[in-house]
């Protein structure tokens, strides 16, 4: 039989105790966090890149954090009654469109308690919190590949909503086809809807009807992608890599990574240090960035991409620097001037190169 010293049967004891003390207090609930998407979380796009974000956070995470999302959700007072739902049951949530911007503002201030990060918006609170990313770097890169890459001069744009976010797009994918080409033009055509796959689909064939032999788009499907493989025109993707979708004429894509911003906001969560912010990143960050570029464009211009791509994410070259002719001839930036954040955030213009119409400025 064994036998115990008195000391030894004190420490036994003791380490049950705390056995049992530790067995028996309440664990930590999980962070609550939801996400509201525009458009379809599957299989590509805008919503899909911020799905694959939301992912992320449940391998980094795991039992730390429960995520759910909701999509399609319609943007401006629509969107309302979803916030205040997603407020009622979730310590955090990720209002993923434009169009949230003012439900989300209004949302946050009824539910104090609650954290709002809102996407691509300017709006912010003590518990409001946004995010972007400067597409237009990437965007700059594409247009150097579509300028390089047209035989007719005319590629072609379909876009989604004219607001600030989307010409800012056009507008640096048209200086970096006049960079490569200055004869070159692109001409836009307004879908008026994140996702609306048949209009894109329509708007893509009316400009290669015109002769466009180079396009791409800012639209939240493939669709673009798809019309351009079935007409054997190149194109160039946005959101998310479109070569699946156009194998043979899939140039290159600009896609976004919205994991790395999720996962540290989360992270800020559990280590109860969240404070609003605003965060406006870009390719030195890898947020956005030109992917997948095709064995069809030339070793040259490849190498062209290679060098201004550095001298982006180095910080030596800036997109709208001047000097920079609107579409009407008159100057809006200066030689030696640039765009600030401000100006950028705020754009209502077209570049020289640019023809189309911006019906809602």
């Amino acid at each position: 039989m064994l036998q115990f010293s008195s000391r030894s049967g004190a420490v036994i004891r003791s380490m049950l105790l705390a056995i049992i003390f530790l067995t028996t207090l309440p664990t930590q609930a999980a962070i609550k966090a939801a996400f509201i998407y525009v458009g379809p979380a599957n299989p590509v796009g805008w919503s899909h890149q911020h799905e694959l974000g939301r992912q992320a956070i449940e391998r980094q995470f795991g039992t730390q954090v429960e995520t759910s999302f909701v999509e399609f959700v319609p943007e401006g007072r629509g969107s309302r009654e979803v916030l205040q739902k997603l407020a009622d049951e979730n310590d955090i949530v990720f209002a993923t469109s434009l169009g949230y911007m003012i439900p989300s503002a209004s949302i946050a201030r009824k539910n104090p308690q609650v954290k709002f990060e809102h996407a691509t918006g300017n709006r912010s609170a003590d518990n409001l919190a946004n995010y972007a990313t400067r597409a237009y770097e990437p965007r700059y890169l594409a247009g150097i590949v579509a300028g390089n890459m047209t035989r007719s001069g005319k590629i072609g744009y379909v876009a989604a909503h004219a607001v600030p976010e989307v010409i800012r797009g056009i507008n640096a994918f048209t200086l970096g086809v006049k960079a490569a080409n200055p004869d070159a033009v692109v001409e836009v055509e307004w879908a008026k809807s994140w996702y609306a796959p048949e209009k894109a689909t329509q708007l893509a064939n009316k400009l290669m009807d015109k002769g466009a032999d180079v396009i791409t788009h800012h639209t939240d499907s493939p669709a673009v992608a798809e019309a351009a493989e079935k007409r054997q025109v190149y194109v160039i993707g946005y959101h998310s890599d479109m070569s699946a979708y156009a194998p043979k004429y899939h140039l290159a894509s600009v896609v976004h990574d919205w994991a790395p911003y999720y996962v540290k906001r989360i992270q800020a969560v559990l280590d109860n240090r969240w404070a609003s912010s605003s965060e406006w990143s870009g390719m030195k960050e890898s947020t956005s960035r030109l992917t997948n570029l095709s064995d069809n464009i030339p070793p040259l211009i490849r190498a062209e991409i290679e060098r201004v791509q550095a001298e982006i994410m180095a910080g030596e070259k800036q997109i709208f620097v001047g000097p920079i002719v609107n579409h009407r001839g008159r100057t809006r930036v200066k030689e030696g001037q640039s765009l600030s954040d401000d100006e950028l955030d705020r754009m209502n213009w077209y570049v020289d190169g640019v023809k189309g119409s911006l019906l809602f400025f």
